[in-house]
């Protein structure tokens, strides 16, 4: 399945993308939040699909196909490229930061470069999505517990994250940095969630071209050893980390300004585009 949540900031409702089309499931489920995934939601929308009958829907915007998950865990440097664009040692274990959920947009909304900000960067990454309770997790068990992936511009202010003093955090969480979606895509409808490609342009440039294959910590490890340090709720996400393109890593290097448009994508996961703008 192909979850997806539409309709303007705060007021979005539950729908379903099938073959290219929109449909609205609204009548049948409240949303797409913790509650849904821990009471058997998927199952049950499995069910209404299978009836039939949903209204089709024109969607003029999709917002965050999870509503407002309890955390953002985020993964740092965990494609050897990217560490190594950026100056740092590949890491013996995941880093591992958290992202405001108040950094959450829609795919296609705009992105605000934040006041004061002087150097606010891109990064297309895999996001996986909880299903289920996640505490002390085993990785052989550890895909029991996704319900499954989105696209996700973790969007950065690196003088926030690396010269303010502190945690990644600052850098991480600033309004709009979290474009998600435009659709969540169950477990099944991804065959190889280690085979994917990933790729990033800002202004038609090819920025970021990847692929899930180099990461670094597999999709079970990390969530297996974030389990071992808090537990992961239904609906959390978890971005596990970016290849190398990313502004930080160019000589000079090169960050977003006002008018810029990013646009990226991931097999299987479709693709957002995001204008940039100042903060007024």
């Amino acid at each position: 399945m192909k979850l997806i949540r539409f309709g303007a900031p705060g007021k979005e409702k539950p729908g379903v993308l099938i073959n290219d089309k929109c449909y609205d499931v609204s009548g049948f489920v409240p949303d797409y939040d913790e509650a849904f995934f821990e009471e058997g939601g998927l199952a049950r929308l499995q069910q209404v699909i299978a009836a039939g009958s949903l209204p089709e829907v024109k969607v003029e915007r999709f917002g965050c196909p999870v509503k407002r998950p309890s955390k953002i865990v985020c993964i740092g440097l965990n494609y050897i490229d990217h560490a190594r664009e950026t100056g740092a040692t590949p890491p013996a274990e995941p880093v591992i930061f958290l992202k405001s959920t108040t950094a959450i947009i829609g795919p296609n909304d705009t992105i605000v470069i934040p006041k004061g900000s002087e150097k606010t960067d891109w990064e297309v990454e895999l996001a996986v999505v909880i299903g289920k309770k996640a505490s002390y997790v085993e990785e052989a068990n550890a895909m029991d517990h996704v319900a499954g992936y989105c696209l996700h511009n973790d969007v950065s202010e690196r003088a926030f994250q690396l010269e303010r003093g502190g945690t990644w955090d600052k850098g991480k969480g600033c309004d709009t940095f979290a474009p998600i979606g435009p659709f969540l895509a169950t477990k099944e409808e991804i065959a190889d969630v280690h085979n994917l490609r990933l790729w990033l342009t800002v202004n038609g440039q090819k920025m970021q071209d990847g692929t899930t294959a180099d990461l670094i910590f597999t999709i079970p490890h990390i969530i297996a050893y974030v389990s071992q340090f808090m537990t992961l709720l239904p609906g959390d996400i978890i971005s596990t980390g970016t290849p190398a393109g990313v502004g930080l890593g160019m000589n000079p290097q090169v960050y977003l300004k006002p008018g810029d448009v990013v646009e990226l994508g991931i097999d299987g996961l479709g693709s957002s585009r995001q204008v940039v703008k100042a903060f007024q």
